[in-house]
């Protein structure tokens, strides 16, 4: 029984990342408590031994020696005493080992469930003391498993965090023994069981990775007034200087574009990251939120409303408003305007195209109209088949 035991203590303590000493403390205030279910009147007097190194499992009731009858189970007459201690005495005591199967399943029960009441407790404890101070904020996790519903289990400090897909970055494919930083979004049910809840999808990834990796963001030279992403495509960072020798944008670039890149290189490399400077004056903000593209002028339609049109020239107009519409409607989210009119410098109008009048025709000789109506009775001709003329598709980038 011992064996079996201490291997379900052990299974215990690594499945529940619980010290074993701690454990053990548990397992002897639990089984205490059944003891005394049993032995109602010998509270003070029962005793527990639980040590894993020798493997001993032990429960005793200590016993006062008397000279006659015992009143109770709490003293024992000197002759049996002598047969568990032959040095007992009148007046001293011994320990009497009690046999635990002789508690019964109720009381073994009861054990079991003090033991997991216990452990739940300790478990809830132990992580909201170990995440509780890192909500909202960014960890380093070793990709431990991944799964092929989508779902990547993550190891951090002995705990086990899930990745779901809808938090995952799209065509990241994420491999085990990797390293990858990841957002604590929240912690769940933390009066019961905590559900730790992380994402790399978030833009509030983008901002954590921002003030780790910049001195300037982190120190406060530099904020970060707005963050608009696509995960896996596209980001953009819109960043504004306290300091009017610092360069926000350039700080956040680094010499040879290090620190940027080093961000990027968080995310596979997979999602292009738009540094925009900040502006208080919407028109300018605008302008700058629909880079790579080149504007040539915004107009506030309802400053209330937030609404506005934009003239870029006719070669940016693709680029302004990108691919499925990526571009502007990031640039919708950075500014917070609800609706950006992108639209040409110049309006094109197809071409309007008409046919040439016929040349007329010239009157034939009468030798040869003579020789081409002999061929026609002959079957020497034969009329050409009609071409059908070919047409083109015209392809429309986005």
């Amino acid at each position: 029984m011992a064996n079996g035991f201490f291997e379900e203590l052990s299974a215990l303590g690594s499945e529940t990342n619980v010290d074993t000493d701690l454990l053990v403390e548990k397992v002897k205030s639990a089984m205490l408590k059944a003891a005394r279910k049993v032995y109602p009147n010998s509270e003070e007097n029962l005793r527990v031994t639980i040590d894993p190194l020798t493997k001993t499992f032990e429960m005793y009731l200590i016993q006062n020696v008397v000279e006659g009858e015992p009143a109770d189970e709490n003293e024992i007459n000197l002759a049996e005493a002598r047969t568990i201690d032959p040095a007992a005495y009148v007046g001293g005591t011994v320990s009497r080992r009690l046999d635990i199967a002789k508690f019964g399943r109720a009381a073994a029960q009861s054990a079991k469930q003090s033991i997991k009441g216990d452990l739940r407790e300790i478990n809830r404890e132990r992580i909201l003391g170990e995440f509780q101070h890192l909500e909202n904020d960014c960890i380093t996790c070793e990709v431990k498993q991944v799964e092929a519903g989508g779902t990547v289990t993550l190891l951090y400090h002995n705990t086990e965090l899930y990745l779901f897909r809808n938090e995952q970055i799209p065509n990241e494919n994420l491999h085990e023994g990797q390293l990858v930083k990841v957002y604590i979004t929240t912690i769940a049910n933390k009066q019961k069981k905590p559900i730790i809840k992380i994402s790399r999808a978030r833009k509030e990834l983008v901002k954590r990775l921002f003030e780790l990796e910049i001195p300037e963001i982190y120190d406060g030279t530099v904020e970060i007034k707005a963050i608009s992403r696509e995960a896996g495509s596209r980001t953009k960072v819109a960043v504004w200087s306290r300091d009017p020798n610092v360069d926000a944008v350039g700080a956040c670039i680094g010499k040879n574009n290090a620190r940027i890149r080093a961000i990027v290189g968080e995310f596979g490399d997979l999602e292009k990251i738009d540094i925009i400077p900040y502006s208080e004056v919407p028109e300018e903000f605008i302008a700058s939120a629909l880079a790579p593209a080149k504007v040539l002028s915004v107009t506030i339609l309802d400053s209330e409303e937030k609404t506005c049109t934009v003239v870029v020239p006719n070669d940016q107009l693709s680029l302004a408003i990108g691919n499925r519409g990526q571009n502007v409607k990031l640039a919708v989210k950075l500014t917070g305007y609800k609706k950006i009119d992108i639209k040409p410098e110049f309006s094109i109008e197809p071409e309007k195209t008409e046919e040439a009048p016929a040349a007329p025709a010239e009157p034939l000789d009468a030798e040869t109209e003579a020789s081409l109506m002999e061929e026609s009775d002959l079957g020497m001709t034969e009329k050409p088949a009609a071409e059908t003329p070919a047409t083109e598709a015209n392809g429309i980038e986005e």
